[in-house]
């Protein structure tokens, strides 16, 4: 049974915040003090039109809305310093039937990518799932050409399952393939 991250849920995630013990990196449930500051880290993003399908002109209630009204769980990685500098979501990817396969989303501060900090949000919320009861992990419009993020989902177990030929309007490019990526989050028969 999949069920949301409530108050109990929340505090056990706070426990075991530190993803790897060798690094000082904390992951914890984000909190709307964090808002601006996670907004600073998607608006740029948004606005590039090259990762995620949101509008390029999405206004700040709109992108709270999406990143966390919409969303089941939303972390946020924060450096020794206190700062934030990543952020996810995590919900099911589908309504009823297909709710058992989870959906979630990453952004990295520019000036800190290249850090591990993606792969490290990426773990985090593969543990999260499992905790919340999904069976898997899928991607739906993973951009061809985000190919730091495809790499970095490989490395931690995603495989491409389709190509979906012209899916995403990439704001410089134009229309370029996007990846279905999956990650099974239990042994024995596939969801």
């Amino acid at each position: 049974m999949v069920h949301q991250l409530g108050d109990e849920d929340r505090a056990s995630l706070n426990r075991s915040a530190l993803v790897a013990p060798t690094t000082p990196l904390q992951i914890r449930p984000f909190e709307e003090a964090d808002w601006p500051v996670v907004w600073g880290l998607l608006e740029p993003v948004f606005r590039a039109g090259e990762t995620f399908p949101h509008d390029p002109a999405i206004t700040e209630a709109e992108a709270h809305q999406a990143w966390v009204e919409q969303n089941w769980a939303v972390m946020v990685a924060v450096n020794p310093a206190g700062a934030v500098v990543g952020t996810y979501y995590l919900r099911p990817n589908s309504l009823a039937l297909g709710a058992h396969v989870a959906n979630a989303g990453y952004v990295v501060a520019e000036h800190c990518r290249r850090q591990g900090i993606g792969s490290r949000l990426c773990q985090h919320s593969l543990q999260t799932a499992r905790r919340l009861g999904f069976r898997a992990m899928q991607f739906n419009l993973v951009v061809s050409t985000n190919t730091a993020g495809i790499r970095c989902w490989q490395r931690n177990g995603f495989q491409v399952v389709g190509t979906l030929p012209g899916a995403f309007r990439h704001r410089r490019l134009g229309y370029v393939d996007a990846l279905v990526m999956v990650h099974g989050l239990v042994e024995g028969p596939k969801p």
